[in-house]
């Protein structure tokens, strides 16, 4: 058995690797485990300065990990960079603040001392996805290191030259040998490594289906998860939005990594007194992305990941427009190899159609209409999903009530596209999953939160 890379601009197999054996994840999961027992004793200054230097790394070699990315999964060039240079931001944020999120808190009881502390669990399953195959990575690695815990990477099975780059990584910053290890396996093997006595603990970035399917069997074993699941994120434009504000921010949104993230923007909630505003700006916006080569310099949009991801967005995009919805730009496969897709907005979009129902991971804008503020939001809020949302509005402490009140997801932003942040905890709600990453909170997920009693 193998496990192949395919260039998504081509179709050209680019590299084939041999899958890893069950005996082979066995040993590497034992092996992760020693390397935890030793790593858990090192101080937090030991481990700063291995994480610094993977931060290092990332830097230093930004480029050929962009071009690896462009190769592997079809990201810009320019995008694939950004990634490697966010990586090792999150590196060295954690290696600056992880002592101080972890620190002992003393409580104030009848003993004659309490205090509550921060242990690292073992070794911790990564389930991670091919849309962001460094940042997903490296924003659970990050903490979980810190935090004196092992990691096991199954990634993607479409970047596992990603994979392996991130595991020589962490090698050649120094830290312990197989502390942080990939398996290449396929999803089927995920249940037989989750049910390994040395995994205390998995975090997946994916799917829904994907999701319920790690949390059934993590938690038949009581063990715990983190999940950060899909999203169809709805962006709520008000009659009193900065339009050009709102336009330039939407649309950068929805075409970050050619559409496909968890938090690009899905929803364009308009109110109706600036609707056709609204609209003509932003197919005029889209129609400037560069859609091309993601290894050719100022490319915007380059393929999707897989043929077969395009064509299921075609078919909701058909649907869509077959239920009713007009599209107004792109919205037809062209011609030629590769995964690629064009800037697509669609209107006069409603209840029933995928466009409205279902989450569209690719560069596919759906733009619903709405009389009022109440309306808009309860459009926003109709969704089975809660990862992120925007509200746009020149009124700052209204938009802030929205924000704070009005929208039911884990990440709302006003007059800004949604975005990870190492300093802010990212998760979200209802089917997007639950548990937070990143910030103090993201550390404290796969810790033993320990009281210590003396009497």
């Amino acid at each position: 058995m193998s496990i192949e890379s395919i260039d998504p601009a081509t179709g050209d197999t680019l590299h084939t690797y041999p899958n890893t054996t069950p005996e082979a994840a066995r040993t590497a999961i034992e092996r992760c485990h020693q390397a935890h027992l030793g790593w858990r004793l090192t101080s937090f200054a030991e481990r700063a300065a291995a994480m610094r230097r993977a931060a290092g790394i990332l830097r230093d070699q930004s480029d050929r990990f962009a071009r690896l990315m462009a190769e592997e999964m079809g990201k810009p060039l320019a995008a694939g960079r950004s990634e490697a240079e966010k990586c090792a931001w999150v590196c060295d944020y954690y290696a600056e603040h992880a002592e101080g999120f972890l620190a002992p808190e003393e409580i104030s009881t009848d003993a004659r001392r309490s205090l509550v502390t921060f242990r690292p669990l073992g070794v911790v399953l990564a389930v991670m996805p091919w849309n962001f195959p460094f940042w997903q990575v490296f924003r659970f690695a990050a903490p979980a290191l810190m935090a004196g815990n092992g990691g096991v990477l199954k990634h993607a099975s479409n970047v596992p030259g990603c994979a392996l780059a991130i595991e020589k990584i962490f090698a050649d910053a120094g830290f312990p040998e197989g502390l942080f290890t990939t398996l290449l396996i396929g999803g089927k093997e995920v249940e037989e490594v989750l049910e390994n006595p040395r995994i205390v603990a998995a975090t997946l970035t994916g799917s829904s289906p994907a999701g319920r399917a790690v949390a059934a069997k993590a938690g038949s074993l009581l063990k715990k998860t983190v999940l950060e699941l899909g999203g169809s994120d709805p962006y709520v434009v008000l009659e009193d939005a900065d339009l050009e504000e709102a336009v330039e921010a939407c649309v950068t949104s929805r075409l970050i990594n050619s559409g496909q993230s968890c938090i690009a923007a899905k929803r364009f909630i308009v109110v109706d007194a600036v609707r056709d505003a609204f609209v003509e700006a932003f197919v005029e916006r889209m129609k400037q992305a560069v859609m091309g080569d993601p290894t050719e310099e100022g490319t915007d949009i380059g393929p999707m990941a897989r043929v077969d991801l395009r064509d299921e967005l075609h078919e909701q995009v058909t649907k869509s427009v077959a239920a009713g919805a007009r599209c107004l730009l792109g919205g037809e496969v062209p011609d030629g190899p590769g995964a690629f897709y064009p800037p697509t907005v669609l209107v006069d979009v409603g209840p029933g159609m995928p466009a409205y129902d279902e989450e569209l991971f690719g560069p596919v804008a759906a733009i619903i209409a709405a009389p009022d503020e109440r309306a808009a939001l309860r459009i926003a809020n109709d969704t089975d999903f809660g990862l992120g949302a925007a509200v746009f509005t020149r009124d700052l402490e209204r938009g802030e009530r929205v924000a704070t009140e009005g929208l039911d997801a884990g990440c709302c932003f006003v007059n800004a596209f949604v975005k990870s942040d190492p300093r802010l905890p990212f998760g979200g709600i209802k089917q997007s999953g639950y548990g937070r990453e990143l910030a103090a909170f993201g550390i404290r997920e796969f810790v033993n939160v320990k009281t210590v009693y003396v009497a």
